[in-house]
C-alpha cells in the first residue's frame, strides 16, 4: 500500500486564493475539498474499501514532505499527527455530522445569542425608544457610532486575549459579560445612559466573531468551513426572524409593573444569553483532542477518530499547528500580519461592500413606522427580508464551493445592490407603501458573501498568527462598514433618502470595481510565484523545503 505524503494547503488551480509555491499533493480530506483530486487521492485499500490518501514512488520525498509538515512538538494535538495515516469516506462523513453537532452547531447558538443582543435594538426603536427617553435620531445615530467605534477598537485586544486564554474559555466570558450590560440596558432614562450601554456592548462584543471563526478553524478544512460559515450566518438569519417575533410578544408587555415593552425586551434576552453562555463555558472543549473533562470522562472522540480530525485539518492546512491554542501573540506577529499585503484587498471589499444593506437595516424599523404600519406589523415584516437573507447566503456559499469560483459570487451582492438603490433613486415619494416595502425587502434579501470572504481570508492568511489577525482586521473593516452606513442616511435627507441612496449607489459601483481587481491580482500573485517554483532545479526545490524561512502565504 503506497503512504500517503502530507500535502501542501491549497489547490494551486484556484486562483483566487495565495498558493504555496509548493507542489500539490492531494489530500487525504474531504471529497468537499479534493472532488477534483479524486483520482490521485483515492487507492483500494486491503480490505476493498475506498481510502483517501497520497503516495509517490519516492520515499525519500515522502520523508521530506513528511518533515516540512511535521508539526512542533508545542502543537496540543501532536501525538494525533500520523503522516501514513488514511481513512474511508463513510468515516470521515461520520464524523464530519458529528463535529455539525458538537461544534458547528453551538458556534452558531452562541452568534445567535450575540445578534439577540446586539439587533434587538431595532426593535426597541419600533416601541417608541427614543421617544420614551427623549432622544431624537441624531442622538441614535451617535449612539451606534460610539458602540462600532467601540466594536474596532476591542477587535485586535479581544484576539490576543483569546489566543492566550483559548478561544473555549473567552468566547463564554464574552457572552457572560455583554448579556450583563444588555440587562443593564433596562435602566436607559436619557442620552448618556444610552451611550454608555452602547460602548460598553461594542467593547465587550468586539471580536467575538473572529473569535468563534479561529476556533471552527480547528476542526474544519477550508472548504468544509465556507459551508459552515454559511450556516454561521443563517442563525443570524434565524435569529432575526426569531428576535422579530419574540419582540412582536414582548413589546406588547407595555405598561406591565409599569415598564414600557423595550425594557421586558432588553431584560429577558439578556437573561437568556447569559445562560447560553455559562453553559458554554463548561461544554466548548479546547481541541478535538482536549475534550475530556472531570465533567465529560470520556470524551467526545475516540482515538482514531481525534487522528482523523488533525490529519484532515493539517494535510489541509499544515500552518494550523504553527500556534498552541493557548500561545499568545507578540507584537512582531502583529506586525507582519498588518503589513500582509496579500490580504488588503479581501479587507477593503468588507469595508465597502456592507454600507448599503447596513444603511438599509439600520433605518429599515423606523422607514416602515413612516410608512404607518403598526408596531406589531413592523416587526413582522422584517420576517420576510431575513428569509431572503438565508437563502442568498446558502446559495452563494454552496455555489461558490460546487463551482469552485470564490469570487464570482462575492461579485453578485454588489451587482444586485446597485440595481435596487437604482430603483429607490428613481422611485417617485408617492409610491404605493408596499411597493416601497418589497423593494426594502429586496435590498436586505440579498445573495449575501460575507461567508465566502470569510473563508477566503481564513485560506489566503497562511499561518495561525496572520489568520489570527487578520480575522480581526477582516471584521474590523466590516464594522467599519456598519459605523459609515450609521452616518449616510441624515435627518435633513429624511425620510425617502435620496441623496444618501445615491451615495450607496456609488459604493455599490466601486464594490464592484474592487471584487474585479482582487481577481486579476490573485491570478497575478499565483503566476507569479508559480514562475519562481517552476524555474527551481530539483535540488533546489529540496533545498527550499528543507531550510526556507518563508512562512504561511509567502512560501
Amino acid at each position: 500500500m503506497a503512504i500517503p505524503a502530507p500535502p501542501v494547503s491549497v489547490n494551486p488551480q484556484l486562483t483566487e486564493t495565495i498558493t504555496p509555491a509548493l507542489p500539490h499533493h492531494p489530500a487525504p480530506s474531504s471529497p468537499e475539498s479534493y472532488d477534483s483530486a479524486k483520482k490521485e487521492s483515492e487507492y483500494i485499500s486491503q480490505d476493498g474499501e475506498i481510502t483517501y490518501g497520497y503516495g509517490t514512488a519516492n520515499s525519500s520525498q515522502d520523508e521530506l514532505y513528511a518533515k516540512w509538515y511535521e508539526p512542533p512538538d508545542s502543537y496540543e494535538s501532536k501525538h494525533r499527527w500520523d503522516p501514513k495515516a488514511n481513512w474511508t469516506k463513510e468515516e470521515e462523513n461520520k464524523l464530519r455530522r458529528r463535529l455539525d453537532l458538537k461544534v458547528a452547531f453551538v458556534a452558531c447558538l452562541c452568534f445567535a445569542a450575540l445578534q439577540l443582543d446586539r439587533g434587538n435594538i431595532s426593535n426597541a426603536l419600533s416601541d417608541n425608544l427614543l421617544t420614551d427617553v427623549g432622544m431624537t435620531t441624531k442622538d441614535y445615530n451617535n449612539g451606534m457610532t460610539i458602540f462600532y467605534l467601540c466594536f474596532l477598537s476591542a477587535e485586535l485586544p479581544s484576539q490576543m486575549i483569546s489566543k492566550k486564554l483559548g478561544s473555549d474559555i473567552w468566547i463564554p466570558i464574552q457572552m457572560m459579560l455583554w448579556s450583563v450590560v444588555a440587562i443593564a440596558q433596562v435602566g436607559i432614562n436619557g442620552r448618556s445612559s444610552f451611550y454608555a450601554t452602547r460602548a460598553l456592548l461594542g467593547l465587550l462584543e468586539g471580536g467575538f466573531i473572529a473569535d468563534t471563526i479561529l476556533y471552527l478553524s480547528y476542526y474544519y478544512t477550508a472548504a468544509e468551513l465556507t459551508i459552515r460559515l454559511s450556516f454561521f450566518w443563517i442563525s443570524y438569519t434565524a435569529t432575526n426572524v426569531i428576535g422579530a417575533l419574540l419582540a412582536a410578544g414582548l413589546l406588547k408587555l407595555r405598561g406591565h409593573k409599569g415598564l414600557p415593552g423595550w425594557k421586558w425586551l432588553f431584560l429577558i434576552e439578556g437573561i437568556v444569553t447569559f445562560v447560553i453562555g455559562a453553559w458554554a463555558f463548561f461544554y466548548l472543549p479546547a481541541s478535538p483532542t482536549q475534550t475530556k473533562k472531570w465533567w465529560r470522562p470520556k470524551g467526545w472522540f475516540t482515538e482514531r477518530e481525534e487522528i482523523i480530525i488533525v490529519n484532515k485539518v493539517l494535510r489541509d492546512d499544515p500552518t494550523k499547528s504553527s500556534m498552541h491554542n493557548r500561545e499568545g501573540l507578540s507584537l512582531i506577529d502583529l506586525w507582519r500580519s498588518l503589513t500582509d499585503f496579500d490580504m488588503w484587498p479581501l479587507y477593503l471589499i468588507g469595508l465597502v461592500a456592507f454600507i448599503t444593506p447596513s444603511t438599509v437595516q439600520a433605518y429599515f424599523t423606523l422607514t416602515l413606522k413612516h410608512l404607518k404600519y403598526t408596531t406589531l406589523q413592523t416587526n413582522l415584516l422584517t420576517i420576510p427580508s431575513w428569509i431572503l437573507f438565508a437563502i442568498g447566503n446558502f446559495s452563494c456559499a454552496y455555489g461558490a464551493k460546487k463551482l469552485n469560483s470564490r469570487l464570482f459570487f462575492i461579485l453578485v451582492q454588489p451587482i444586485w445592490h446597485l440595481i435596487f438603490m437604482i430603483i429607490l433613486i428613481v422611485l417617485p415619494d408617492n409610491t404605493n407603501r408596499w411597493s416601497k416595502y418589497i423593494i426594502l425587502t429586496l435590498v436586505q434579501g440579498y445573495p449575501y458573501c460575507h461567508p465566502i470572504l470569510v473563508s477566503m481570508n481564513s485560506m489566503n492568511a497562511g499561518s495561525v498568527r496572520t489568520r489570527t489577525v487578520a480575522s480581526s482586521l477582516y471584521n474590523m473593516f466590516v464594522q467599519s462598514a456598519s459605523l459609515i452606513a450609521s452616518n449616510v442616511y441624515q435627518p435633513s435627507d429624511s425620510p425617502y433618502y435620496h441623496k444618501g441612496n445615491k451615495v450607496l449607489a456609488g459604493l455599490s459601483a466601486t464594490s464592484i470595481l474592487l471584487v474585479l481587481f482582487a481577481k486579476v491580482w490573485y491570478i497575478y500573485r499565483n503566476k507569479q510565484k508559480s514562475k519562481i517554483w517552476d524555474n527551481f532545479t530539483t535540488a533546489e526545490k529540496e533545498d527550499y523545503l528543507a531550510n526556507t524561512t518563508d512562512k504561511g502565504n509567502k512560501r
